[in-house]
């Protein structure tokens, strides 16, 4: 003869089967950033509004679409139609409207540069003509070096190569 199980244990047999039976609860939805914060991250000291004055073509971007047409001018750029103020705070430190973006990298012919917000919202390639060629490896390399997450990037394949 089996001793019999006593009330105590029938609840807690009880609760771990209707434990089992319950969905867990959905996680919150939580932005992960783009950049790991724990990366050594800069900007390029040497670049100012002057030098990224004029048209750019977005080609790899997390946070922004690759073809997004960009105008940097005047105290203002102009993003995909709307415009922003832009303020150059030095050291290749700006702000667009209310976010703040470096640039990482800009080449010495200022044609292709790489840049992202240091808190990890967004990230970006942009170029001039739209095709860095050997370019955008260098600015992948810098954007990878300061903890970006380049499989978040999505990328406008005509735009790549070179002209």
């Amino acid at each position: 003869m089996r001793p019999r199980a006593g009330p105590a244990l029938l609840a807690v047999a009880l609760v771990l089967a209707l434990a089992g039976c319950t969905a867990a609860p959905p996680l919150p939805d939580v932005p992960i950033p783009l950049r790991n914060p724990t990366a050594p991250v800069a900007s390029q000291a040497d670049v100012t509004a002057e030098r990224l004055a004029g048209d750019w073509v977005v080609v790899q971007g997390a946070g922004i679409a690759p073809g997004t047409r960009l105008g940097i001018g005047a105290g203002r750029v102009r993003l995909g139609g709307v415009a922003l103020p832009l303020v150059d705070e030095g050291q290749g430190r700006f702000r667009m409207g209310d976010e703040v973006i470096w640039v990482h990298w800009l080449d010495f012919d200022n044609r292709t540069a790489a840049l992202g917000a240091p808190g990890g919202g967004r990230v970006w390639i942009m170029d001039r003509s739209g095709r860095p060629a050997e370019r955008l490896r260098a600015a992948r390399d810098i954007l990878d070096w300061y903890g970006y997450d380049l499989s978040r990037m999505t990328a406008d394949r005509k735009r790549e190569g070179t002209t």
